[in-house]
């Protein structure tokens, strides 16, 4: 057993659980790294290609913003739309430094926060609106049928 993956306990297709070899990301790119095949080597070259983009883009942060740009219009996005959500991170990112600077420190402190300012936008919790939006998306699916 190699310190890279871990056995979980996952159901098979007769309903019973069998320990099964399983991996992160992270450890799957490092099996990829190390097979000796030359079938391996495009994907090995398209995770250096995209090691050193993020590298690039860790020396400068503007490139990130530039490739997120790129991936929606890609998507389908609209400018309009592309710039929108490049402002609302800004400023999600602009009210977190705020939190921080008045001493929030744990993940749950932040969930709480969030939750307050997305209840007064829209009248429900994120967990609300998951739930609403989940029975919205069952009914549409039970009404098609």
């Amino acid at each position: 057993m190699s310190p890279i993956w871990v056995q979980l306990k996952l159901q098979s297709p007769d309903g019973k659980y069998y320990r099964t070899d399983c991996a992160n990301t992270e450890a799957l790119f490092r099996i990829i790294q190390s097979i000796p095949s030359k079938k391996a080597e495009p994907f090995k070259r398209w995770l250096a290609k995209v090691g050193y983009e993020r590298v690039q883009e860790i020396e400068d942060p503007e490139l990130a913003q530039k490739r997120m740009k790129e991936i929606y219009n890609l998507k389908g996005y609209s400018d309009e739309w592309v710039e929108k959500r490049v402002r609302g991170i800004a400023v999600r990112d602009e009210l977190t430094d705020e939190w921080d600077q008045r001493g929030v420190k744990y993940e749950k402190e932040y969930a709480i926060l969030t939750a307050e300012i997305f209840k007064a936008t829209f009248g429900l919790t994120p967990g609300e609106y998951k739930r609403f939006k989940g029975l919205k998306h069952q009914n549409l699916r039970d009404h098609i049928r």
